[in-house]
């Protein structure tokens, strides 16, 4: 769906009724299909939504879309770091101060700094499990995924010659760039601890740091991917596939690693801080059919609720083998960033 299209879609549907029939019989097993906009209730009263900085200009359009569809919702929003606004909702509350209603953060690292203070309301079955298998939680919902993948130079390389572990692929001869200062390059490090332990960790990066080349944030990564600085590369997905569709005869494309960091699913998420029927109905539209198509279209994140497609030139989450990790439990970096000063990355 085009940018356009879902917006005035989203914005100019007549009344909403109650959720749709089946969902009792869907919830039993389970799996519940995308809800489309177009039986949600519409959103009255006041909302404030602390929004992590991410997709800047295509958040805000699902947000604006959302207002012209409830002329009755006074949504106001707090734009920030995501890693500082959840601190703040943090702090709010040890001072006995509740601002926030609902926090989008652009990563799962920050749902679980909230989550762990006790701050995240439980989210109703029939909503949670909107999502696909393995991403399914009690206080919180992924919106929208993004996988760790390894451009590589398509003049240097054919997919077949990249290994599919990080254990080989630090064994082999290939140049490789990374972004050890991007948050994402670090939460893929806080993956590959939790899986794999601080020492083969920290044996890993000291073999790494020997051969690769440092870039300022993934984008920079993929861009030199394609001019052929490196052969490969660390990034998450939507650079690649972005860069792809401005330029589609551009060297580059994606291979994937097999069971390990290398193919984490991280995830922006949504957490209620606040239990009424506004602010759990809010997360109901940012799930729906429509705005996971038009993320998915447009900012080239993976679509995590059932029936939505991924964006296009990315094969399906369940066609690839991403590693069983609890993501709230990348919200601790502490461990993270001193091993990589401790090893030099840093």
């Amino acid at each position: 769906m085009q940018r356009r299209s879902f917006i005035q879609h989203l914005a100019t549907l007549g009344a909403m009724g109650a959720l749709p029939m089946g969902v009792t019989r869907a919830l039993a097993a389970k799996t519940i299909p995308a809800v489309s906009v177009e039986k949600l209730p519409a959103l009255e009263g006041d909302l404030t939504l602390y929004l992590g900085r991410g997709e800047g200009g295509l958040y805000e359009d699902v947000l604006n879309a959302i207002r012209k569809r409830n002329p009755k919702l006074n949504l106001n929003v707090r734009r920030g770091p995501t890693a500082a606004l959840a601190n703040a909702i943090v702090a709010e509350a040890k001072a006995g101060i509740r601002r926030a209603d609902v926090f989008w953060a652009v990563d799962s690292g920050a749902i679980g700094v909230v989550s762990e203070a006790g701050l995240a309301h439980q989210l109703p079955d029939e909503l949670t499990h909107q999502l696909k298998a393995g991403f399914q939680y009690k206080n919180w919902t992924p919106i929208t995924g993004r996988l760790r993948t390894l451009p590589f130079n398509t003049q240097r390389l054919t997919a077949q010659q990249i290994p599919n572990n990080l254990k080989d692929l630090a064994d082999s001869d290939l140049t490789i760039g990374w972004a050890p200062s991007y948050a994402s390059f670090q939460s893929f490090v806080t993956a590959m601890r939790l899986l794999e332990g601080d020492k083969a960790t920290a044996a890993w990066l000291q073999k790494m740091n020997q051969r690769t080349k440092s870039y300022a944030g993934e984008l920079g990564v993929v861009m030199a991917v394609e001019r052929g600085e490196v052969d490969v590369g660390f990034a998450n997905h939507y650079y690649t596939l972005r860069l792809k569709s401005g330029k589609p005869d551009a060297n580059i494309d994606l291979a994937f690693t097999h069971n390990d960091a290398g193919c984490l699913v991280n995830a922006s998420g949504i957490v209620a801080l606040n239990n009424n029927d506004t602010a759990i109905n809010f997360i109901r539209y940012l799930l729906t059919q429509e705005a996971q198509s038009y993320l998915s279209s447009e900012a080239y994140e993976i679509p995590l609720v059932n029936g939505v497609l991924p964006p296009k030139g990315l094969p399906q989450i369940d066609s690839l083998s991403p590693p069983d990790v609890d993501l709230v439990k990348l919200a601790d970096l502490r461990p993270t960033l001193k091993l990589m000063r401790d090893v030099g990355v840093l």
